[in-house]
């Protein structure tokens, strides 16, 4: 009986190496990407640690004092954190809920355009915004929201201080409105990704059974009917998968935008963790406590992630994992 337990063993082994052998080149075409998980993601995880020391920039991390939890304690019971965390999640659960569903919306309207090059010029200009630097869209922002440099004069006033001054009789300063910076973000964020997000929903819609549509046709249905009962249930998986994602990021608000967006007025609706790490950590070089809040970011994103996951497989869906 051992005998034979070995020699299957022993076969088994054989016919994985030799499998293993057989696709060899397809593996060689994995290597790269695995290398570069290793060195760019594996290994510098132990950075981490630095999270855990009193380090700044240039001193030497092996003689840098270990703290403990002791940076994860000044920031938690600084006065920062509740306004960081305040300002993350507005800009992010606006983005949710007025971003998130455009770009299926929008793959839902492209589906029904028939006409194959129609559909094709379409595309190509709602992805091109994704395209154009931030910086860009910084300056066109501006641009149009810009105040006449002498008070009481339209001359030099963007286009939508000259719109309010049309429509109420006085011109207004978005930026000297803390909280319309909020959204000044999700206009940006709209306009530049929705076309661009479309991708994977398209690619969604292009696998969905022809003959579904054909057999409710016969039935009697209409395009609304088809759309509610047919094309919608058949992406909802990716839909799902791309929320939980979507989660895994809700503490991840987009750095540059934010940034480029910031003035003296609106920082303190405008500040998120993100600047926050730039501004203590790169030009403050406190790196000890700026990789302590990046690592609870991290912490975070994984506890949404599990819970979007086991949300979506508590109502039927099959999950990310």
């Amino acid at each position: 009986m051992a005998k034979a337990q070995k020699a299957a063993a022993g076969a088994a082994t054989e016919k994985k190496s030799l499998n293993i052998w057989r696709n060899r080149w397809m593996y060689a075409l994995l290597l790269p990407g695995f290398l570069y998980f290793i060195i760019f993601h594996i290994i510098p995880m132990w950075g981490v640690l630095i999270g855990f020391k009193a380090y700044y920039a240039g001193l030497s991390f092996l003689n840098s004092d270990w703290v403990g939890f002791g940076n994860f304690v000044d920031f938690f019971a600084g006065s920062d954190f509740w306004r960081l965390l305040k300002n993350t999640l507005i800009i992010s659960f606006m983005n949710l809920i007025f971003f998130f569903p455009l770009p299926i919306v929008l793959s839902l309207l492209l589906n029904e355009i028939k006409v194959q090059w129609y559909k094709s010029v379409l595309q190509t200009f709602v992805y091109v915004p994704h395209f154009v630097s931030m910086v860009v869209i910084a300056s066109i922002t501006f641009m149009i929201m810009r105040v006449p440099p002498v008070e009481g004069s339209l001359e030099g006033g963007g286009a939508v201080y000259m719109i309010a001054h049309k429509l109420t009789g006085q011109g207004i300063d978005i930026f000297k409105n803390a909280n319309a910076i909020y959204w000044v973000l999700l206009v940006q964020a709209i306009w530049k990704e929705t076309g661009w997000g479309t991708v994977i929903f398209l690619a969604a819609l292009a696998g969905v059974d022809v003959e579904q549509y054909e057999a409710a046709i016969v039935d009697g249905a209409n395009r609304f009917q088809q759309l509610i009962y047919i094309t919608i249930p058949s992406i909802l998986g990716t839909i799902v998968t791309m929320f939980i994602l979507r989660m895994g990021s809700v503490l991840n608000t987009g750095f540059e935008q934010i940034i480029l967006m910031q003035n003296s007025t609106n920082k303190t609706t405008s500040e998120t963790f993100d600047t926050y790490v730039y501004n203590y950590g790169r030009v403050g070089g406190d790196y000890g406590h700026t990789t302590a809040v990046g690592l609870f970011k991290s912490i975070v994103s994984i506890i949404c992630i599990q819970l979007a996951n086991r949300a979506a497989k508590a109502v039927g869906q099959a999950g990310l994992f």
